[in-house]
């Protein structure tokens, strides 16, 4: 067993994507990109039947590193027949053409692996 440990422990395993975690919140071509993608996403999934206001910028936004976000934003909801109202969402997405970033804008390339904090709307 103790071989089993030293090879779980050695970078044999290890997969360098060219894209590191980073455990603070920040901006940068990725995560701004990921956020865009998210909100695409719930405005044309999660909540195609109301009206949304995305913010600006992302409360928070973290690189899990492999080309893999978590986003954390607020958006305002108009429902049909109602008041709008804020809502705090959590979106995990994954760039999937790893370091080509020529088409960060095309949703093709993204996918998104849940969203969290739109539940009953």
């Amino acid at each position: 067993m103790p071989f089993l440990y030293k090879v779980a422990a050695s970078d044999l395993f290890l997969e360098n994507s060219g894209d590191e975690a980073n455990r603070n919140s920040s901006e940068n071509i990725m995560t701004t990109a990921a956020f865009s993608q998210c909100n695409a996403y719930i405005a044309n999934n999660v909540l195609a039947d109301h009206t949304v206001v995305f913010n600006e910028r992302a409360i928070n936004a973290f690189s899990l590193g492999s080309f893999q976000y978590v986003i954390n934003a607020d958006v305002e909801i108009q429902p049909t027949n109602a008041a709008s109202f804020n809502r705090r969402y959590v979106c995990r997405i994954k760039f999937l053409n790893g370091d080509d970033t020529t088409e960060l804008s095309n949703p093709d390339n993204w996918s998104t692996n849940g969203i969290s904090g739109l539940d009953n709307i």
